[in-house]
């Protein structure tokens, strides 16, 4: 079984992504995170580019690497300009690091369009810059720039550029499909060809313009390509970089291949998460293999099936890349989704409890005032512990009120919320200020709590987000999603009212009754079936 070798250049493409900018200590956190993930080469950037990428790759030398190679990145020496005399081929070297990959221009069109000189002095270039650089690394990677487009409309000369690499002592031949127009077919042929050509390793570095490029990859690997380059999360210019998230499961679980230590994988879609996190870019929800999606079963008929078998609707075990399976509560939900979520919740039940058929019908209905469960599982576990007679309000509303204030057209508005509760009889009269509305609420709400239920000054507001589901001017409906947490747990909850305050009152509520539920739970020790 032939060993694939991951080549990570998140740290370099990736950052030339839109909305991506790393920070030295950015780099150096993700770059740790693969190297204990197990990629083979990190490309730390372009050492020549920027004093950012300078002093990236001073920290990493002075760092213990125990999986992973970094590499520095560059381009072939400057038209008509001697290799030694290049200030970018001085500060490659000058990063230390002992694999060099160099690009050059392997598309005559490029050569002469964007280079401006001639096709023979291209080659120059590329033989000398790749000699010059083997001299001073232990291995000399050489991509390829544009070798596809170039190969399709000048193949010799796309050949001559490769042999010129190989002849200066290239250690792997990176092809690469730079505009991402590519087709499977067409990079499937053309690897085959320069396989057929050269004896010097291969490797493949594509783009996501065609929305090709995790299959174009894997095409390579299946005509000879041994190095595969990527992103995670397929961050990179423009549409994107070959995402290493589907191509890693896709090569290890699919296609057999030696790519990662054995149960590495199970650490992919921590790691997707945790660059996302770094990067400050909200993960895809529907990334293959390791979105919040992706094991995702939302209609009756499939979750019935998953209960029977995973297989019927699930194309690898989530547990393999480390994701998991859930389960959505919807209008489209049947039996089955009630009696899995239900069990996730660790109520006690039968499976013939009728309970479960009035909970669906609550569901159904509330789903059509504009309620919705998937991203509130919160407010799903009271309503089924409300409908199997487990419920405990904990606390009652005797009434709010709640003022806006702007004094002047220049200052900001002032919140304040007053709160009468009543908990075992005994009444509760607060006031707080907040820095709108509905965090006033919040705060007040707390504030009358926190005497009866301490444990409640451990809950965090972390996300809140208003949706207009019914359009009626300002007269439509909204939906309140909020997420809260502690230090043990995250938790959503919803609200749907005509009255933003409303909706926010019920979603406040919920994540207040659910996490003084948790507290019960924990004390009493009740266990899930």
């Amino acid at each position: 079984m032939k060993t694939v070798y991951l080549y990570d250049t998140t740290l370099r493409d990736g950052t030339q992504s839109e909305e991506i900018s790393l920070s030295v200590l950015d780099k150096v956190a993700i770059a740790e995170k693969l190297d204990e993930f197990g990629i083979h080469y990190i490309e730390g950037g372009y050492p020549g580019s920027n004093p950012k990428d300078k002093e990236f790759f001073e920290r990493a030398r002075k760092m213990r690497w125990k999986n992973s190679v970094v590499c520095a990145f560059g381009m072939t020496r400057r038209v008509g300009k001697k290799v030694d005399e290049d200030a970018n081929m001085k500060a490659l070297v000058a990063a230390g690091t002992p694999v060099i990959t160099v690009v050059g221009k392997s598309w005559d069109f490029h050569v002469i369009e964007a280079l401006r000189t001639t096709l023979e002095e291209n080659l120059y270039a590329v033989k000398d810059t790749v000699a010059y650089l083997k001299k001073n690394a232990d291995k000399v990677f050489f991509d390829a720039e544009h070798f596809f487009d170039g190969y399709r409309l000048n193949p010799k000369y796309a050949m001559k550029v490769l042999a010129a690499a190989v002849d200066a002592g290239a250690d792997v031949l990176v092809l690469c499909d730079t505009n991402g127009g590519s087709l499977p077919s067409d990079i499937s042929r053309i690897v085959k060809e320069v396989r057929k050509a050269t004896s010097t390793a291969i490797g493949i570095h594509t783009h996501n313009d065609g929305e090709m490029a995790v299959a174009n990859t894997l095409a390579a690997v299946e005509s000879g390509a041994t190095q595969v380059q990527g992103t995670i999360n397929g961050y990179g210019e423009r549409c994107g970089n070959a995402n290493l998230c589907s191509i890693l499961p896709a090569l290890e679980l699919k296609m057999g291949r030696e790519v990662l230590p054995k149960g590495r994988l199970r650490k992919l879609t921590d790691l997707s998460r945790y660059v996302a996190e770094v990067a400050n870019v909200g993960q895809w929800l529907h990334a293959p293999y390791v979105g919040n999606a992706a094991f995702a079963h939302k209609g009756g008929m499939h979750v019935s099936a998953i209960r029977r078998h995973t297989k019927t609707y699930e194309h690898v075990e989530p547990e393999t890349v480390g994701n998991h399976r859930r389960v959505l509560i919807s209008d489209l939900s049947g039996r089955s989704n009630i009696l899995s979520k239900i069990q996730e919740t660790g109520l006690r039940f039968k499976a013939n409890d009728p309970n479960t058929e009035k909970i669906l019908d609550e569901i159904k209905e509330l789903e059509h005032k504009g309620f919705q469960f998937e991203g509130a599982d919160a407010s799903f576990e009271l309503l089924a512990r409300r409908a199997m007679g487990e419920h405990e309000p904990f606390f009652e509303l005797m009434g709010f009120r709640v003022i806006d204030e702007k004094r002047t057209e220049g200052e900001a508005p002032i919140a304040e919320a007053t709160i009468r509760i009543a908990v075992d009889g005994k009444a509760e009269h607060t006031a707080a200020l907040g820095n709108g509305p509905v965090n006033a609420m919040d705060n007040a709400l707390r504030k009358a709590l926190e005497k009866f239920y301490p444990e409640v000054a451990e809950v965090k507001l972390l996300d809140y987000k208003v949706r207009v589901i019914r359009q009626g001017g300002t007269g439509s409906s909204v939906r309140v999603l909020i997420k809260s947490g502690d230090r043990d747990e995250i938790w959503g909850t919803v609200g749907v009212s005509h009255n933003i305050i409303e909706a926010s009152w019920q979603a406040l509520v919920d994540s207040i009754r659910y996490k003084l539920w948790r507290t019960r739970r924990a004390d009493s020790g009740e266990q899930e079936v």
